[in-house]
């Protein structure tokens, strides 16, 4: 037991391929949303970013052994697994922040929806639901016709 910088959790050939595919075909995929307008770019300059980081772990490994020695970890996958709980867990947290900001903005367009309404029919409708002119209200189109 010399530390992790020993052969114990050492990644094979095979393996590094594999992660270094792996984070080419994410990379490919984010990029690919992102032309398409399926991801905003503030999320995808995020995963972009862990692409690239997969990428430099799959080409340079000793990276993960340094890491796991700076941080006193013995054995280096588990030094991956807890940057990547640590990751997700922030991940979790961003989308917690955004749904809560989501649900406030959605609750006051509600309320101005509902007192926009309260106005229009207050100010007086036509038999046919379109805004009586004579009202001097704009009020909104009808959206069947």
């Amino acid at each position: 037991m010399n530390g992790p910088s020993d052969s114990f959790g050492a990644m094979t050939l095979r393996a590094h391929v594999f992660v270094a595919v792996a984070a080419l075909l994410v990379l490919v995929f984010i990029i690919r949303l992102v032309r398409r307008h399926g991801l905003r770019t503030k999320y995808s300059l995020l995963w972009i970013t862990v692409g690239v980081a997969l990428l430099a772990l799959a080409l340079f490994p000793k990276l993960l052994n340094v890491a796991s020695e700076l941080l006193g970890i013995y054995y280096p996958p588990a030094t991956l697994l807890l940057f990547a709980v640590g990751f997700l867990f922030l991940v979790v947290v961003h989308f917690s922040w955004e749904q809560s900001r989501s649900e406030e903005r959605i609750r006051v367009l509600a309320e101005e929806l509902a007192l926009l309404r309260e106005r229009t029919e207050r100010e007086g409708r036509a038999p046919d639901g379109r805004a009586d002119p004579s009202a001097g209200s704009v009020g909104h189109p009808d959206v069947s016709a």
